[in-house]
């Protein structure tokens, strides 16, 4: 069965990276969204296995823990996994302490720790 992962916030490079080293390890579909509306409406139309945010938009530079707030908040959304993309240790905390699942950096796009977070939500 093909996975889902939905990517948001990230630049073109950014996201395409992602892609691939998602695609390269798993059965899984790489979805792009921009913001939280984006996002927020394609989780209300199909399953997603997984949504990854990063920490600052590329659209408008908005702080990516207000999407996991909103993802979290709403009662029919709220059991979707989420992970933030940030090097940053406070703001991986931070994520979590919304409900987030303890993410990675992009300085650890590829790397086998990185594989191994993402294999619960994506391994079929």
């Amino acid at each position: 069965m093909v996975k889902t992962l939905v990517d948001c916030g990230n630049c073109g490079p950014d996201f395409n990276s992602i892609r691939q080293m998602v695609t390269s390890h798993f059965e899984a579909t790489v979805l792009q969204t921009h913001g939280a509306e984006d996002t927020v409406e394609l989780l209300r139309k199909r399953k997603v296995d997984l949504v990854t945010v990063n920490r600052k938009l590329d659209r408008d530079y908005s702080d990516g823990l207000e999407i996991i707030k909103k993802i979290k908040s709403d009662p029919e959304l709220n059991n979707v996994p989420v992970m933030l993309v940030t090097n940053y240790e406070e703001h991986q905390e931070a994520a979590v302490a919304e409900g987030a699942t303890y993410g990675f950096g992009k300085l650890e796009i590829g790397n086998e720790g990185t594989i191994e977070k993402l294999k619960p939500f994506l391994t079929s």
